[in-house]
């Protein structure tokens, strides 16, 4: 079945422990965002796992470079899954993997400003990572005409391990979880809500 995860871009680890506080019942993964990760370090992941030490924590590092160290520094402070992105050199990735096995811990790729997401998806996925995640980034998701159905029909396509990330909410969930996604990402969908504890409910049951 396809897992929930919260994306967390709130910039303070308290505020992003209350969010997580709230929704932890119905997510299966807790996302650390990059600003959360760069604006309070990488004690906001120590904190998240013991305070949630059943759930899958996911540090958004988006490694650029040093793969094995960046990946085992976030292993280190008791992440789950890391980010590296998709746009870099192979060592890199190959690196964080290498570290992965070290800790027993999984990497993720993210494709933002990947120009072929279906080819480096495959690619990539040679290399170990636990999945790939087709991602939007805010900045692209704000563009005329940008639909998170092409991320959805590129999952389709690429028919490899992948997560979707980039406009998921009540509305595409299903699409998300029928293109046979392994995660759905979802994050403004959830800390954007009036109650995120019932919006990410409403999610878990959309996939349920």
């Amino acid at each position: 079945m396809t897992k929930l995860q919260v994306a967390i871009d709130l910039l303070t680890t308290e505020a992003a422990l209350e969010l997580a506080g709230k929704v932890a019942p119905y997510v299966d993964i807790i996302e650390l965002g990059t600003p959360l990760i760069k604006s309070e370090g990488l004690r906001v992941v120590t904190a998240m796992k013991e305070a949630h030490p059943d759930k899958l924590v996911f540090a958004d590092m988006k490694t650029a470079d040093t793969g094995a160290l960046e990946a085992e520094m976030a292993f280190q402070a008791g992440a789950d899954l890391v980010t590296v992105m998709g746009t870099v050199d192979d060592a890199t990735i190959k690196g964080a993997v290498e570290a992965g096995k070290k800790f027993g811990r999984k990497v993720v790729v993210d494709t933002i400003g990947v120009k072929n997401r279906v080819e480096r998806a495959r690619e990539v996925i040679a290399f170990g990572v636990e999945f790939v995640e087709l991602h939007a980034g805010l900045d692209e998701q704000a563009l005329p005409g940008y639909s998170v159905q092409t991320l959805i029909a590129e999952g389709r396509e690429a028919g490899v391990a992948f997560s979707i990330a980039g406009g998921v909410n009540i509305d595409t969930i299903k699409d998300v979880v029928a293109a046979g996604a392994t995660v759905a990402v979802a994050g403004g969908a959830i800390y954007g809500a009036e109650n995120p504890a019932e919006a990410a409910k409403a999610l878990k049951e959309a996939i349920q």
